[in-house]
């Protein structure tokens, strides 16, 4: 016996199955979760201060981070207060220095670094052109280990799970306040 309304109820009901099996598959997509800005901020401002010894010359404390944003070209800059004072002496010498750099996600350790930080700009106040020279090679040396080593932003595997999936950063770019990071499923 032919029942055409159970062949159109049958053929309505695999349609409707396959509409929510896609968009089950949709919600465990590739996804992109936000960063604030504030939050990055708050992430560097633990982290300091930082004190180091360079060439066993000089005391350095770098202090007061404040972290920005290059959307577009997806790099953060970091501004820093610095103190410097040779451990023979009496003097110290205070200042500024503004580092760039790129993003970029440490799986393996949870976080999100500056990696290729540049010395962008160096202000000594009270020493001369070639001494700011000076501090500015020194501080392109200690930079280069230091603020690479610094992570920005931490983050738990545990906090990229989403319905029972388990999520993997693969990118990361900025926005004008917030940095982005690419998250797909674990395969």
């Amino acid at each position: 016996m032919f029942l055409p309304h159970a062949i159109h109820y049958r053929n309505a009901a695999l349609l409707g199955a396959s509409l929510l099996l896609g968009a089950c598959a949709n919600l465990a997509g590739p996804r992109d979760v936000s960063i604030p800005l504030s939050k990055l901020q708050a992430g560097v401002e633990k982290r300091f201060p930082l004190n180091n010894k360079a060439m066993e010359l000089f005391d350095i404390h770098l202090t007061n981070p404040r972290l920005s944003l290059q959307p577009g070209a997806d790099r953060v800059n970091l501004a820093l207060d610095v103190a410097v004072a040779p451990p023979f002496l009496q003097q110290s010498w205070r200042g500024s220095m503004a580092v760039s750099g790129r993003l970029s996600i440490d799986a393996a350790r949870g976080a999100v670094f500056i990696n290729d930080p540049q010395l962008d700009a160096m202000h000594i106040d009270g020493v001369d052109a070639s001494r700011q020279q000076q501090f500015g090679m020194l501080a392109n040396a200690l930079i280069g280990k230091t603020i690479r080593d610094v992570p920005v932003y931490n983050f738990r595997m545990e906090d990229l799970r989403y319905a029972g999936v388990q999520f993997v950063p693969t990118g990361i770019r900025t926005s004008p306040d917030a940095v982005i990071i690419h998250v797909e499923p674990a395969k």
